[in-house]
């Protein structure tokens, strides 16, 4: 499951859409659906064709209601941007839109609301002026559909979209520890206590003990929810509420955040700093800001390595009066104290001052030390012991107590360590690649080491070592020399699919015929279809085609060829290659080539004039 976050403009018309979309009023207080306006969160399950869901999560559109939509806004992956189409892009639009370029929206889509009041040939003169007003923005170029609310209008064409951008996102990390930023407490009579927000990475199972950070409260998981469901388990990327009875309902609060046993609360980060353009006057070495972080705001000091010229990025340190739950990767927001203008925001780069175990021997301090000061440069544990000055024997138990806890990982080709931050950090920056190559290129097997290094500017045989390890740990996929995040699959477009079908035929009467191969890579590279080349590659890799000798079969033919030796070797026991041809109703020219690649792959066994089956290993 995804979240979708709607944004927009006092009035715009969000909740009417959400109602119009998921048939549930997301304004949840009295007070607001008197008013027509939302004062807080407000949350809906969107069920779409195919079975594609998501979480709608309805920010606030006032900006006294700011502190609000930040709160739900970090778990937002598709934003949902309301604009009306009388009034067109206002201020809080563009407000919401600084804000949210700093957070994790993955796309966006525009409705383009209250449609019905728009004469027919006025729509498309408005819905441009709507789309020049969202240049520079994270709208830029985002499919916009016009809607209304009240008769439907656009409402199908809104869901089918929804549905595409939702299957296209990768799901987010179930895996990783959990992190949950609570958006909302309250009791249930005869349950108690109950939190919810959204899983931002993990899972978690009922009978699960959880910890809130900052607080360091602990509670048992006694049910789990998504949008009124029971589940024996959630997982991330879901609008979950947890049912813990032994909290008390005042312990705990917005801010605050379910997380796994690897998480600390600290109040001081490094950190990366974009600031906006209209910001740039306003800063200086040190400045006094209101942060958001997860779901919490808190006060606290931006200090910056240098006073940005420019709206580029910084490096600096957040310094907060209290403490929360972040590590490298969390996006984070700012805005001054008063009056509450945005800043800027990034991510967390990781944690300031030096981060060590409370029950760190001196040994494991310094080898700590060694590790993080050399980067994601891998080093082994001689290297280590020279610098932290400890015996290497010490240094290598050590390091491979930092891998089983998680704070390094281990290199290979030679065996080496890297600092989990360092490594984390990198890893983001494949991702982040591999993403935008899967969402833009999804006929591709992934990236090569070569591709990825270009791409991140680490020397390639950093980059084939860092990207062992994480295929290692299942972080990555590598596929014949191609690395893929773990959920991807490659798929055609459809003018590709058509493509292929007419280059390698499959005739009824000749049903294991091939077709040449020269010919058919003659017509992919004069093929005008995008991405030919590519996915062309990408089939024989993946056995959707199969080059024997001289020819190319579908991988279909190839699996049926497979099956007919096996039932006849397993009936007769032995083969001659003119049974094998009348078995296939071929000819030689091709028979032969296709009993030698049997032999090769090692299916069948060559005996003289015969083949058998060989046998496989018990």
């Amino acid at each position: 499951m995804h979240i979708v976050g709607t944004a927009g403009h006092v009035d715009h018309g969000k909740s009417s859409l959400v109602a119009a979309l998921t048939g549930t009023n997301p304004d949840r207080w009295l007070e607001e659906q008197l008013r027509g306006m939302t004062l807080d969160l407000g949350f809906a399950h969107l069920v779409l064709d195919g079975g594609v869901e998501a979480g709608i999560v309805d920010v606030p559109g006032h900006e006294r209601f700011l502190h609000n939509m930040l709160a739900g806004a970090a778990g937002m992956d598709v934003l949902l941007l309301v604009v009306d189409l009388n009034e067109g892009v206002m201020p809080q639009t563009s407000e919401h839109l600084d804000i949210l370029r700093f957070l994790n929206v993955r796309r966006t889509i525009v409705a383009l609301t209250k449609a019905d009041t728009v004469a027919p040939q006025e729509l498309a003169e408005r819905r441009g002026a709507v789309l020049r007003a969202l240049r520079g923005t994270i709208a830029e170029g985002s499919p916009a559909v016009a809607v209304s609310a009240t008769t439907g209008l656009g409402l199908d064409e809104l869901r089918t979209l929804l549905a595409q951008t939702l299957q296209s996102l990768p799901a987010r990390d179930a895996d990783a520890p959990v992190y949950l930023p609570v958006d909302r407490v309250f009791v249930l009579p005869g349950l108690g206590t109950i939190v919810t927000g959204t899983l931002m990475q993990g899972r978690i199972s009922i009978g699960d003990t959880v910890t809130f950070a900052p607080s360091g409260a602990a509670a048992r998981v006694r049910s789990a929810h998504v949008f009124g469901a029971q589940r024996p388990t959630v997982v991330a990327g879901s609008r979950v509420a947890l049912n813990v009875p032994s909290i008390d309902r005042h312990a705990v609060a917005r801010g605050e955040a379910v997380v796994g046993p690897e998480f600390l609360a600290r109040s001081s980060f490094a950190v990366r700093f974009t600031p906006l353009p209209s910001a740039l006057h306003l800063l200086r070495r040190r400045n006094a800001v209101h942060a958001y972080v997860g779901s919490a705001e808190i006060l606290g000091t931006l200090v910056l390595d240098d006073v940005p010229a420019v709206a580029n990025e910084v490096r600096g340190e957040l310094l907060l009066r209290s403490a929360v739950v972040a590590f490298p990767g969390v996006r984070y927001v700012l805005r001054r104290p008063s009056p509450r203008t945005l800043l800027g925001g990034g991510c967390v780069e990781g944690v300031a001052e030096t981060v060590e175990r409370a029950d760190a021997s001196p040994h494991e301090r310094a080898v700590a030390d060694a590790l993080r000061a050399a980067g994601t440069a891998p080093a082994d544990a001689a290297a280590i012991a020279a610098i932290a000055n400890v015996r290497e024997d010490v240094a290598e138990r050590v390091l491979e107590s930092f891998v089983e806890r998680g704070d390094a990982i281990r290199v290979p080709r030679p065996t080496a360590y890297v600092h989990a931050d360092p490594a984390r950090e990198y890893f983001g920056r494949v991702a982040t690649f591999l993403e935008e190559l899967h969402r833009n290129e999804p006929w591709t097997m992934g990236a090569t080491s070569i591709g990825i290094s270009r791409a991140t500017g680490v020397a390639e045989p950093l980059t084939v070592r860092l990207l062992a390890a994480f295929a290692e740990e299942g972080r990555l996929f590598n596929r014949g020399g191609y690395y893929a995040l773990p959920d991807f699959t490659p798929s055609l477009t459809p003018q590709q699919r058509a493509f292929f079908e007419t280059v390698v035929r499959v005739d009824p009467s000749g049903a294991f015929v091939p077709a040449p191969f020269e010919e058919a890579a003659a017509a992919v590279k004069a093929a005008q279809v995008p991405g030919a080349a590519k996915a062309f590659d990408t089939l024989l890799a993946r056995g959707a085609l199969v080059k024997v000798g001289d020819f190319l079969y579908r991988g279909t033919q190839i699996a049926q060829i497979q099956a007919r030796v096996e039932e006849l070797l397993g009936r007769n026991g032995r083969m001659t290659a003119a049974e094998f041809r009348d078995l296939l109703g071929t000819s030689r020219k091709y028979a032969m080539p296709l009993l030698e690649w049997l032999d090769a792959r090692g299916i069948t066994l060559r005996n003289g004039d015969y083949r058998t089956l060989r046998k496989k290993a018990t």
